[in-house]
């Protein structure tokens, strides 16, 4: 009857080291991999949900936050040139506040006219969309074709000037 006792207890116990040793270490093992999470959006993805241009901010955005009052900080690598029906100087960072069809209060962008620079304040789409985009630089509202503004364009570092700015000055 000892033997038979004994046996039997020899086999729960080895039972019961089998089970133990294929139980998982942790209950986190039992847990399917956790799902990864999206990218956050770009500031490119960020600025047609407010009904504006993708292409208004050149392809070298490092970094961008953008508070729940709509103001925003954009990060460029470094200072640059984008060529556009005028040409655009961004510096290195870029703030603002950003509205449904509007950035105010803007600072970081200047344009050239006649080899001086002026800072551009504010930038305004129609509402409904229309082909036209409008930015105010001082007390001056100057419209233009978006369609120049839907592509993100690369930039440069250097400044080149253009030869027709040289051309429209000399024959003033």
């Amino acid at each position: 009857m000892a033997s038979n006792n004994l046996n039997s207890n020899l086999g729960l116990a080895l039972i019961s080291l089998f089970f133990l040793l294929s139980v998982p270490k942790s209950l986190s093992d039992l847990d399917p991999e956790p799902e990864p999470k999206p990218a956050p959006p770009t500031v490119w993805d960020i600025l047609p949900k407010y009904g504006l241009p993708s292409g208004l901010l050149p392809n070298t955005v490092t970094d961008y936050s953008l508070q729940e009052d709509g103001r925003f900080i954009v990060v460029l690598e470094s200072p640059c040139y984008v060529q556009f029906e005028y040409l655009v100087y961004y510096e290195k960072t870029i703030t603002g506040k950003l509205g449904y069809g509007s950035i105010t209060d803007l600072k970081g962008i200047q344009v050239q006219r006649f080899f001086l620079w002026f800072d551009v304040d504010e930038i305004k789409v129609d509402l409904p969309p229309s082909d036209s985009i409008y930015f105010q630089v001082g007390f001056i509202n100057k419209k233009l074709d978006v369609d120049q503004f839907k592509t993100i364009h690369s930039c440069r570092d250097e400044l080149t000037t253009p030869t027709n700015e040289i051309q429209m000055l000399i024959t003033e």
